[in-house]
């Protein structure tokens, strides 16, 4: 017979503001009440048996007045009440008023209602007294023949549950169950009687299999999941098994339901390695994302799909093939589903698909002009414009198709954010591939009239301004830009169509009073003011895209294209024989220059222009005039040699990345030697590359011996004391963090020479933390330990408390309860906070966005700015999106942009402003720390950690220029 657990009751509380009945009323109501009477009398009856109450003579009045019942809520709490009350007597023997019970049971089990029969049933599968279920197995066999499928099926779950704790009480049952899965119908009772088999006698379930393999594909998906199941588990341990199977799973990958075509294909890939089942089981994953409607669903298929790619470099060669398929994904709403589906595109695209995918994303490129309102899709053209870029950089050769489409963007105002990424990839391509500068500098050069921002227009002219190399294009850059500013000189231009316009309105303003004279002689001139606004409005719409933006203010836009015509000019110089058009030109350029100079300096504009592009367009007047060698290296060769150095900082950040993403793939040929570098008595094995090395290094559990224990990575490091040593009970506690999870694991010890009794602890949070369940009570013996585990939710990242005490009885009966007060344990943010990066324009957009801001002030005493900055970094989890570069050399200021994301899915940033200076107590490093961040908890987190960093820094660098020296 099998080991008996202890039994587990159903739980049901009693309400704490009502008395609880004496035994003699409940016999009272149960005796001579009606049927709602007993009813609650019997609810009562539960409840109190749950708390504890002992009525031992109450069981026969049941017997007598409740069970003869046929009401269906009195046979409902009657199962509820046979479960829970005691069966036998103090020394095991069973009590005689069960026979009478047992009695009810036949008579239920023999019930025309199906109802009750099938609950029965349920409630025999909860009996542990094999005293009682002898004689009911005539019955429960003859329910196996019930008409009813409600009946059948629980009769297959009493019959597996018998056989499971009292195999003696039916021996035959896998050979019943079996002919019985023979004649059987209904899938549910099918999927009951099969999967008892699979436990019980694996062998018959799958004869039983083999049988009926080509019928498979017509049974309920419920049966089909048990199916799957069992192959599962056949061929993982008996390969032999995996021919006479696997054409069922095949079969399965085109079921009705989606969980049993998942597990098919999970269990697919399982068994075979081969191209066509890695094919049929990825077409099947992909089939699933299209065709389900719930988004976490999409997600966690496209995670398998990823991870089917990130196994075996064969299996990315297959999916390859199937990429047009993947891309079908798109068709779904949720934006992270597209940009998943995306990024597996993109890396799966090779030579022979990109042209296709290519097609595909115009197409999807297109849809996004269309929409009007809809959420997301300026960011979902976003992914699509930074998708075709990296394919461009991969492929070269789609740039001549790519480049015409994406230049369409320059002109949207609604989509700036896909606009500054289609001016990276233009960038970015005609630096990499000079090929592409002519192609690039046509589209541009169509383009330019229809952009309205000053963001996109200064970084579309500054193209023009860097790779037009040829007389037209320098003559085609000039006239795009006088086109975009209008007629010069700007300020004549302005105060001529100012007076013009105001010498109309006057006219017409007379016009207007004429025409409006009551017959009181008094005047009307609301319209003719409201005529006047529509004439401004009209003339600043009227205005060329340049010219408008220069006129709103926007002079650094100005310095931008001083900077341009210079290189225009000074390029054409070098292009052009003759001198007189080599001075016209340059001329022309300083002309436009201090036509935008004079017009700053007029007061027409919205606001003034600054000193800063006052100096830089003075600057390139002085270029143009002199010409000196120095300043044409500057502006011909040193603003490309940095752009190349930008791109080529980012292409190696992106190998990094890719190169820690991606599995390493042995190369290991049949003929290289076997090394065996324990016989050499070499200590370090973990920086080899060997990978036969390292793996037998850790079968066999050698290494070198350290010199010194990081404390810093043993669980030792995360044990928080609860109590002191003098207290009666000491308490530890390992603090385990697990995504979403605190598990805590209490060490409590029993210090006193008393038996304790009910120690209980009792804990309670701060923030959003939530406790998940309350440890049960424990007794422990003098001196004794015991252990108990408890688990906080975390809800989102911010610090937080956990706190409480320990609370127990003295055996001696002293009625009050002892108390043992625990320390505070501080939840650290730094276990969900995780190093994130991202562009300058997402990093400014969310900057402007995040509502909540904490500033913290920093006053370190340290010398290095650098080493400053790094220790923030460490001790905050934030990754440094300033580039190295940006940050060496020997200054007195740093400024650094900072960012990092929670597992919760939420953004940190931060800007850190440092200067070094000099007091009394020598070199102290001030400034600020900007937090930015959507939440409230988040950005004041951050802050009291950046606060304590800066406290332990002045003596962590103390020690460690103490140990240099």
């Amino acid at each position: 017979m099998a080991n008996i657990e202890v039994p587990c009751y159903t739980l049901i509380s009693f309400p704490a503001d009502t008395d609880a009945p004496t035994e003699q009323q409940l016999k009272a109501d149960l005796e001579k009440g009606d049927i709602k009477v007993k009813i609650e009398a019997l609810e009562k009856t539960i409840r109190l048996l749950l708390s504890g109450e002992k009525f031992p003579s109450i069981l026969m009045t049941i017997i007598r007045f409740v069970l003869p019942s046929q009401d269906h809520t009195i046979k409902k709490l009657l199962l509820l009440f046979w479960e829970i009350v005691p069966k036998t007597h103090p020394d095991g023997k069973l009590l005689h008023e069960m026979i009478l019970v047992c009695d009810a049971y036949r008579k239920d089990l023999q019930h025309p209602n199906e109802f009750i029969r099938g609950s029965t049933l349920r409630f025999l599968c909860k009996l542990k007294e094999p005293e009682l279920l002898e004689p009911l197995m005539p019955a429960i066999r003859s329910c196996l023949e019930h008409r009813h499928a409600y009946v059948r099926r629980n009769t297959v779950l009493a019959i597996y549950t018998i056989y499971k704790n009292f195999d003696f009480l039916i021996p035959d049952a896998p050979e019943l169950i079996g002919g019985f899965l023979d004649g059987e119908q209904d899938m549910s009772c099918k999927r009951n009687a099969f999967m008892m088999l699979i436990q019980v006698d694996q062998e018959r379930a799958l004869n039983y299999l083999s049988s009926c393999l080509d019928q498979v594909s017509g049974f309920g998906d419920i049966l089909q999941l048990v199916i799957v199941e069992l192959i599962y588990k056949v061929c993982l341990t008996n390969a032999m098994e995996r021919a006479r199977f696997i054409r069922c799973i095949y079969n399965l990958l085109n079921s009705n339901s989606s969980a049993v075509r998942l597990e098919a294909a999970g269990t697919l890939l399982t068994l075979s390695n081969a191209p066509s089942a890695v094919k049929a089981a990825a077409s099947c994953y992909i089939d699933i994302i299209v065709k389900e409607s719930d988004n976490n669903v999409k997600l966690i298929v496209l995670d398998r799909l990823i991870g089917l790619k990130e196994n075996a470099y064969q299996n990315e060669k297959v999916l390859q093939d199937l990429v047009m398929d993947i891309l079908r994904v798109l068709a779904s709403p949720d934006l992270e589903v597209r940009r998943k589906t995306l990024e597996v595109a993109l890396d799966l695209v090779s030579s022979r698909n990109v042209e296709e995918m290519v097609l595909i994303l115009k197409k999807e490129v297109q849809k996004t002009n269309n929409v009007v309102e809809q959420e997301d899709n300026d960011k979902y053209r976003q992914l699509l414009v930074r998708t075709l870029h990296s394919c461009s950089v991969k492929f070269p050769d789609i740039c001549t198709t790519v480049i015409p489409m994406l230049t369409e963007f320059l002109g949207d105002i609604q989509s700036e954010m896909a606009a500054v990424d289609v001016l990276l990839f233009l960038r970015e391509a005609v630096q990499r591939f000079p090929k592409l500068q002519s192609i690039a500098i046509v589209h541009l050069l169509e383009t330019i009239p229809s952009i309205k921002t000053s963001t996109i227009l200064r970084g579309s002219l500054w193209i023009l301004g860097e790779y037009c190399k040829t007389k037209e294009d320098i003559q085609s850059a000039m006239h795009e830009i006088r086109q975009s500013l209008g007629p010069l000189p700007l300020v004549e231009d302005e105060l001529s169509k100012q007076n013009g316009e105001e010498a109309v309105k006057d006219e017409q303003l007379t016009q207007k009073f004429q025409k409006l004279v009551t017959a009181d002689g008094t005047y009307a001139t609301q319209s003719a003011l409201t005529s006047q606004y529509k004439g401004k409005k009209d003339e600043s719409e009227k205005r060329a895209p340049l010219r408008k933006l220069l006129m709103n203010g926007d002079f650094f836009l100005g310095a931008a294209v001083a900077s341009i015509l210079t290189k225009l000019a000074l390029r054409y110089s070098e292009n052009a024989a003759n001198q007189s058009r080599r001075n016209a030109f340059t001329a022309e350029a300083m002309f436009v220059i201090v036509s935008i100079i004079h017009l700053g300096k007029s007061g027409l504009p919205k606001r003034p222009m600054t000193d800063d592009d006052l100096d830089r367009m003075q600057l390139c007047l002085k270029v143009l005039s002199e010409k000196a060698p120095a300043l044409i290296h500057v502006f011909e060769e040193d603003c490309r040699r940095s752009l190349a150095a930008l791109l080529a900082v980012k292409q190696k950040e992106e190998k990094e990345i890719e190169k820690k993403t991606k599995k390493f793939v042995a190369t290991i040929q049949a003929d290289d030697p076997l090394l065996f570098p324990h016989l050499s008595g070499r200590s370090d094995f973990s920086n080899s590359e060997d990978m036969f090395e390292t793996s037998l290094s850790q079968a066999v559990g050698h290494g070198g011996k350290k010199d010194t224990y990081d404390l810093a990575s043993s669980k030792l490091n995360k044990v928080a004391q609860l109590t002191g040593f003098s207290d009666p009970i000491y308490a530890e506690a390992y603090v385990h963090v697990n995504q979403f999870d605190i598990l805590l694991d209490l060490l409590m010890v029993n210090q006193t020479d008393d038996v304790l009794q009910n120690v209980t602890l009792e804990l309670a949070t701060l923030g959003d933390l939530k406790l998940v369940e309350k440890p049960s009570p424990i007794t422990m013996a003098p001196h004794d330990f015991a252990n108990i585990k408890a688990s906080v939710k975390v809800a989102s990242t911010e610090n937080g408390v956990i706190f409480g005490n320990i609370v127990y009885d003295l055996k001696s009966g002293v009625s009050d309860r002892n108390c043992v007060y625990l320390s505070n344990i501080q939840v650290d943010i730094m276990d969900y906070i995780i190093p994130a990066s991202c562009t300058d324009l997402e990093f400014r957009q969310m900057w402007a966005e995040f509502e909540w801001e904490n500033k913290v002030a920093v006053n370190a005493s340290v010398n290095d700015l650098r080493a400053f900055l790094n220790y923030l970094v460490k001790s905050t989890n934030m990754k440094c999106l300033t580039p190295d570069k940006a940050l060496s050399g020997d200054c007195g200021f740093l400024a650094a942009n900072l960012y990092a994301k929670s597992i919760f899915g939420e953004e940190a940033l931060a800007n850190v402003s440092l200067e070094r200076t000099t007091d009394s107590h020598g070199p102290t490093i001030t400034g600020h720390v900007r937090i930015r961040a959507k939440s409230q908890g988040l950005a004041l987190s951050m802050g009291e950690k950046i606060t304590s960093a800066q406290k332990n820094a002045g003596k962590e660098f103390a020690a460690k220029a103490r140990a240099e020296e």
